[in-house]
């Protein structure tokens, strides 16, 4: 069975309230235009976004991208262009048609100075403010999607798990869903190999990870990560020791995959895939449940 599945936004990095001035209509950020990205603070990235009422958004190399949510967590509105063309099964669970009316709501405003919004104007705008952020916070965090994938697969009683993945560089969908099933589970989902970067106190430069690092690095606790677990992976697959393999990416490589295959059954077996754009055969998975980011063609 494939299922759609999105990026998302740990909780951590969602305001604890909205009482925050907006001195602006627009955010000066331009997708595309790097001088206007150019920020190696992630306070200072996403302040950006908390002092502007709306922030332009769009499709990148796929629809779905990190910036959505980092302006939804920073109490702004995407002005996402074009998602009218977005495809029904991509972005299935990011709240599109209300972004559709907000858009409206924008261009209806965008020759105005934010001083010359009237009274009825800023309070259509925080509704749509307030429900997008309510939105996000019990929809679109990295804990929402792992208890997604576990309930499309009726795994809610699930109590250890093992997240594989054959490549440790930056995947958004990887990570974020990890750091998702982390906080719910803490080191009962052991991820092998470990993605250092999602710890704290690692000795990383962020600021050469993609994206500088923002928004999805340096966020768990050591706690979360047992070392002796790694020493007796092979064995505890053998033994079933986990209740759910997890695939990070069904592109980046699937260690211990026949053995995993041979061991668990379809449902304990999940496999995620955060690429732009698909060219390959997903046949040969057809036994498995797969969550895809970016694909159109879902089997149901």
């Amino acid at each position: 069975m494939i299922y759609p599945i999105t990026f998302s936004i740990p909780q951590v990095k969602i305001l604890d309230n909205l009482d925050i001035k907006k001195e602006k209509i627009l955010s000066n950020i331009i997708p595309n235009n790097n001088y206007s990205y150019n920020f190696h603070k992630e306070e200072d990235y996403y302040n950006e976004y908390k002092i502007s009422m709306f922030a332009i958004t769009r499709k990148k190399a796929g629809w779905d991208c990190l910036r959505h949510y980092e302006i939804l967590a920073n109490g702004c509105i995407p002005l996402f262009l074009n998602i009218e063309n977005c495809p029904k099964n991509i972005l299935s669970l990011f709240p599109k048609n209300i972004i559709l009316e907000t858009n409206k709501f924008y261009y209806s405003i965008s020759n105005k100075n934010i001083t010359d919004l009237t009274r009825e104007e800023i309070t259509q705008y925080n509704k749509y403010k307030n429900l997008l952020f309510e939105y996000t916070r019990n929809n679109l965090t990295t804990i929402s999607i792992s208890k997604y994938i576990l309930n499309k697969n009726n795994l809610d009683k699930c109590n250890n798990i093992l997240f594989l993945s054959g490549n440790t560089n930056p995947d958004y969908l990887r990570c974020l869903t990890l750091h998702g099933f982390k906080s719910l589970f803490k080191n009962k989902c052991h991820d092998y190999p470990k993605i250092r970067h999602l710890y704290k106190n690692e000795n990383i430069d962020y600021q050469n990870l993609y994206g500088r690092g923002m928004t999805y690095t340096n966020l768990l606790d050591q706690s979360y990560h047992d070392d002796i677990k790694n020493l007796t992976i092979e064995i505890d697959i053998k033994q079933k020791k986990y209740d759910l393999i997890i695939y990070g990416s069904l592109h980046r490589g699937l260690p211990f995959y026949d053995l995993v295959n041979k061991t668990y059954s379809k449902n304990e077996i999940i496999l995620l895939c955060g690429e732009d754009t698909h060219i390959c055969d997903l046949s040969k998975f057809k036994n498995h449940n797969i969550f895809l980011r970016e694909y159109d063609k879902f089997i149901t």
